[in-house]
């Protein structure tokens, strides 16, 4: 055999074998079974199921699709504006019966904590704590701390019922005009309980049951009156 039959016969050969080798490969372009089967092993592996939503992203979107339809004006006829019109004034009607039960949001518990200042001096006890010491100084006789004491809770019960904003320094007569405009019928009340203290704890005049009394009596008829106006004073 020649060189050129030589040639000739590996190429044959190699024909040979890539024909064999293209017949084990599957076909490029797969029958309509035959896609669907790999997408399905492909779709099958687990890096799928991150883009998958979570139940609280269904849950979200349900929501927002049911407020979406509840004010879209695409609903039959003119239905779309009515129910959004009627779903408006419920939500408001909400709002203010919310304001009318439970008031303005004030910052009561901030009063409770921030102001641990009563007139020049460090007070953390609530005003119940305060009436109970002063009760137990004027039982024994203790006039001018239980009506310092009093005077306190007082000042201390407006605080918590967030009706008086009381700034630091502020003095017992500042405090007493304040709970004045709350309180306008007590007004004359409250300036005798400021009194009192002034003279007690500023002045060192002594103490009587009197003056007790009537620094018990003007705490107690601010506890039990309704304030003038809702909004705490600037």
């Amino acid at each position: 055999m020649g060189l050129t039959g030589l040639s000739a016969a590996i190429v044959g050969s190699g024909a040979a074998v890539v024909a064999r080798a293209a017949d084990a490969v599957p076909p490029l372009e797969p029958d309509g079974d035959e896609a669907r089967r790999w997408a399905e092993v492909e779709l099958s592996d687990p890096v799928y199921d991150i883009a998958e939503p979570t139940p609280l992203d269904r849950l979200a979107q349900a929501v927002a699709d049911f407020f979406g339809d509840l004010f879209s004006t695409e609903l039959s006829g003119q239905w779309g504006s009515v129910v959004a019109i009627i779903a408006a004034t419920i939500v408001i009607a909400v709002i203010v019966v919310a304001f009318a039960v439970w008031g303005v949001p004030r910052s009561t518990r901030r009063a409770r904590t921030a102001h641990a200042t009563l007139f020049g001096e460090t007070e953390e006890r609530s005003a119940a704590e305060l009436r109970t010491a002063a009760a137990s100084a004027a039982a024994r006789g203790d006039w001018d701390e239980a009506i310092v004491l009093r005077f306190r809770a007082l000042a201390r019960g407006c605080l918590e019922r967030g009706v008086v904003d009381l700034p630091p320094g502020a003095t017992v007569h500042a405090f007493a005009r304040a709970a004045a405009r709350m309180f306008p019928r007590l007004a004359d009340d409250l300036e005798a309980a400021a009194t009192a203290f002034d003279d007690v704890r500023y002045l060192r005049r002594p103490g009587t049951e009197e003056l007790y009394r009537r620094v018990a009596e003007a705490d107690a008829a601010v506890t039990s009156a309704r304030p003038a106006r809702a909004e705490v004073p600037a």
